[in-house]
């Protein structure tokens, strides 16, 4: 499964997108596309016509001593996204945390630019709690 395959520390792949076949207008999810680069390659793949979730994994380090992975959600819901679509989003989005339950913070987006591989690090050190930079910190 791709999940396990975005979390598995051996893997290359880096992330992974669902998104539901519009042609059948059916509600399931499917993975269409994984990648090894960061979230400038997944943004790539997102549709202004259409919702998706992407799943991520974002190596974190305070310190040369201090790494670790963490893993984001984000719950893509393009501007053009048809009005059914967007109201089902809500139901299918809490089924699908129930397979996908181990991420850091979830990230509602609906333009890439609320994607910035910055703030996203930013918002993940913030979740993490302590933070143990040498008593930096750039929030």
């Amino acid at each position: 499964m791709a999940y396990e395959d975005v979390r598995d520390d051996k893997s290359e792949t880096m992330w992974m997108l669902l998104e539901f076949d519009e042609a059948t207008k059916a509600d399931e999810l499917r993975v269409t596309a994984k990648g090894t680069g960061d979230i400038e390659e997944l943004k790539e793949k997102l549709s202004d016509d259409a919702p998706a979730f992407g799943y991520i994994r974002v190596p974190m380090a305070n310190d040369e001593l201090s790494q670790r992975t963490k893993f984001v959600l984000i719950s893509w819901c393009g501007k053009n996204t048809k009005v059914m679509r967007r109201a089902r989003l809500g139901i299918q989005k809490g089924e699908l945390k129930r397979v996908i339950d181990s991420f850091s913070i979830e990230i509602p987006a609906d333009d890439t630019d609320d994607l910035d591989a910055k703030e996203i690090l930013l918002q993940l050190k913030k979740a993490g709690g302590a933070n143990y930079d040498r008593q930096a910190s750039d929030y």
